[in-house]
C-alpha cells in the first residue's frame, strides 16, 4: 500500500480547485481511504479541550454533530498527547469513542485496529486523525515514513482550510482583532452554531455580516429556534465582546417595574425601593444589551425604550439628573412586530429603532439535513449527563426524527433526546446504550396520528383544487382567499385537530391560530 505519487497529484488538484472547505476535506478522506484500508475515517479538528469532527467516513451521520471533550476519552487523549502517530492494541482496554458509531455496527465493535494520527503545523496540534478497521491488525506493517506524509499531507489541508476560515471572518469585520479566542469561548460554552443546511449557511453569513456592525439588531423566528443563541454569537463576534452581554426577560418584567429594571431607580423613588439600584443599560454600558421577547412590552414602555436607543440617555426613576451609555441593543421576538404594529400593539417609531438589521432565524423544519448533526449533538451531552460510557441513535430512529414536524423546534429537539436518553439508560443491558423508536414514543405516536407509516415515516401533502383569481379581485384578497380555503381545507383533512394542521401546513400552532383569527376562521370549535 505505497502512497501512490497518481493519487497524491489528484489530490493536490482536487485542494486546490475546490470550492469549499468541505469539499477539501471529503476529498482528503477519499484519498486516505485509497491509501489505507480501513471501515472508518474521522477527521477532527481541535477546539479548546474539545474535537469536533469536521468529515467523516464510515460512520453514522450524527457523528457530525458531536463534540468529543478529549479528558473524557482515553484514546483520545493519548493521540493528543502523542507526537507521532498511536496504535492501540487490539486487546487495548481503552474505552473506544467510536463504539456503536460504526456504520453497519450498532453494538460493540469487535477485536478491531484503531490509530489516530496527532496534526501539526508549526509544531502546534491542531487537530487528530483516526482510522478503524475490523481486521486487527490492519495498521500492524504501515511504515513510519509513510504516516509522517499522510499526518503532514492532512495537517496541512486543515491548516488551510483554518487560515481559509479566519480570513473570511477577517474580511467581514476586518477592524477587529481576529482573536482565536473567540472561537474557542464559542465552543467551550455552547454557543456554536451546528447546521450545514442552506437555511444555516445563509444564517450564518448574516450574522457574520452584521455582528462587526453597530447597529442594531432585530433576531426573528419561532419560540426554540435558538434566539439567545445568535444573540450571544452576534456579541461574542463583536468589538464589545470582552464587555458585558446583559439578558433581560421582556415577557417576565412585571408592567410597573420595567422602568426600574431598565434604568434603574434611585432609594425612596417608590415603596420597596431601599438602596439605589443601577438598571439593565448601566450594567450593560459599553457592551451589549439583549431584549428578549421585546414584543410583550406594553406601549407605555416601549416609550422610554425608544428614548434611550435614540439619544443613548437614561434617567432612572426618582432621578432629576440623565446618563449617557453607550449600549448596543439586540432585540428578539416570535411575534410578527410588523404587523404588531398594524394592530397598534407596538411602535412603528421603536420597531424601525430596533430592526436596523433584521435576522430570521429559519425552523427546524426547513433546515434540511441539520436534524442529525444536532443529534449527535444532544446525545453526547446527555451522554456526558448521564455518565455513560457510549449513547447512540438507532439507525431506524432518523427517520422518525426527519419526518417530525417540530413544531418546538431545536429546543423540542434537545428535550426528545434527553428524555429518550435517560429512558434508554434505564433499560440498558449494555455499555452501549442505543435509543430506539420506544423511547420516543410521544414523537411516534403523533406521527402514526397523522396517519404516517410508523414503518417509513413520511409527511402527507394537503391535496386542494386549482386555485384561480376571480375577475376585480386584488392580491391582498386573493392571497386570503387562498390561506383561508388551504386551512380549511387542512383543518378538514386533520379532523379539526389545530395542532396537526400546523404540522400539515409546516407553520407554528399560534402562529396558524393568529391567522386563522384574522381570516374569520373560528379557532374554537372544530371545523368539519
Amino acid at each position: 500500500m505505497a502512497i501512490n505519487s497518481f493519487t497524491l497529484v489528484e489530490f493536490a488538484k482536487a485542494q486546490v480547485t475546490s470550492l469549499d472547505n468541505q469539499d477539501r476535506f471529503e476529498q482528503l478522506l477519499q484519498t486516505l481511504a485509497t491509501v489505507i484500508e480501513c471501515e472508518a475515517i474521522a477527521l477532527l479538528a481541535l477546539r479548546g479541550e474539545v474535537l469536533k469532527p469536521l468529515a467523516i467516513k464510515g460512520l453514522t451521520p450524527d457523528t457530525l454533530g458531536r463534540r468529543f471533550v478529549i479528558g473524557e476519552h482515553p484514546r483520545f487523549a493519548a493521540i493528543c498527547e502523542a507526537k507521532e502517530p498511536v496504535r492501540f492494541a487490539s486487546s487495548s482496554p481503552l474505552p473506544d469513542p467510536y463504539d456503536g458509531l460504526v456504520a453497519d455496527h450498532p453494538g460493540d465493535l469487535p477485536i478491531h485496529a484503531c490509530m489516530g494520527l496527532p496534526l501539526y503545523f508549526a509544531e502546534r496540534l491542531i487537530g487528530i486523525l483516526t482510522f478503524d478497521s475490523l481486521k486487527p491488525n490492519a495498521f500492524d506493517d504501515l511504515g513510519q515514513d509513510k504516516l509522517d506524509a499522510l499526518a503532514a499531507i492532512a495537517a496541512a489541508t486543515l491548516k488551510i482550510a483554518l487560515t481559509l476560515d479566519e480570513l473570511e471572518q477577517r474580511n467581514s469585520r476586518s477592524h477587529l482583532l481576529m482573536a482565536e479566542l473567540s472561537q474557542e469561548a464559542i465552543a467551550r460554552d455552547g454557543n456554536e452554531l451546528i447546521g450545514d443546511s442552506q437555511a444555516m449557511v445563509k444564517l450564518k453569513q448574516e450574522v457574520n455580516l452584521v455582528a462587526a456592525s453597530p447597529f442594531s439588531v432585530l433576531i426573528q423566528g419561532e419560540t426554540g429556534v435558538g434566539k439567545e443563541l445568535i444573540a450571544r454569537r452576534l456579541h461574542l463576534q463583536s468589538s464589545r465582546a470582552d464587555k458585558p452581554l446583559v439578558y433581560v426577560n421582556c415577557a417576565a418584567l412585571p408592567e410597573n417595574l420595567i422602568e426600574s429594571e431598565l434604568f434603574g431607580h434611585v432609594k425612596g423613588a417608590f415603596t420597596g425601593a431601599d438602596k439605589n439600584r443601577a438598571g439593565k443599560f448601566v450594567l450593560a454600558d459599553g457592551g451589549t444589551l439583549f431584549l428578549d421577547e421585546v414584543g410583550e412590552l406594553p406601549l407605555a414602555a416601549q416609550s422610554k425604550l425608544l428614548r434611550a436607543l435614540q439619544s443613548n440617555e437614561i434617567q432612572p426613576v426618582g432621578q432629576d439628573d440623565i446618563h449617557y451609555v453607550d449600549v448596543r441593543v439586540i432585540a428578539a421576538t416570535n411575534r410578527d412586530l410588523a404587523e404588531e404594529v398594524n394592530n397598534g400593539n407596538f411602535r412603528a417609531d421603536l420597531f424601525h429603532r430596533l430592526s436596523v438589521y433584521p435576522v430570521t432565524i429559519p425552523p427546524l423544519r426547513a433546515r434540511n439535513g441539520d436534524i442529525a448533526l444536532l443529534a449527535g449533538y444532544f446525545v453526547e451531552q446527555s451522554r456526558r449527563k448521564l455518565g455513560l460510557q457510549q449513547l447512540k441513535i438507532a439507525k431506524d430512529m432518523l427517520p422518525y426524527l426527519n419526518a417530525y414536524h417540530w413544531p418546538g423546534n431545536v429546543r423540542e429537539l434537545e428535550h426528545v433526546i434527553s428524555r429518550a436518553a435517560l429512558k434508554a439508560s434505564v433499560n440498558a443491558k449494555s455499555p452501549i446504550v442505543i435509543i430506539n423508536p420506544i423511547d420516543c414514543g410521544e414523537l411516534v405516536r403523533e406521527l402514526a396520528i397523522d396517519g404516517t407509516s410508523s414503518d417509513e415515516p413520511k409527511a402527507s401533502p394537503i391535496q386542494t383544487q386549482q386555485f384561480l383569481l376571480k375577475p376585480d379581485e386584488s392580491l391582498k384578497q386573493a392571497t386570503e382567499r387562498f390561506q383561508s380555503e388551504m386551512i380549511r381545507n387542512t383543518l378538514t383533512a386533520h379532523n379539526g385537530n389545530w395542532s396537526a394542521a400546523a404540522r400539515g401546513l409546516n407553520t407554528d400552532r399560534a402562529n396558524l391560530t393568529r391567522l386563522a383569527k384574522r381570516l374569520g376562521i373560528s379557532v374554537t370549535k372544530q371545523i368539519s
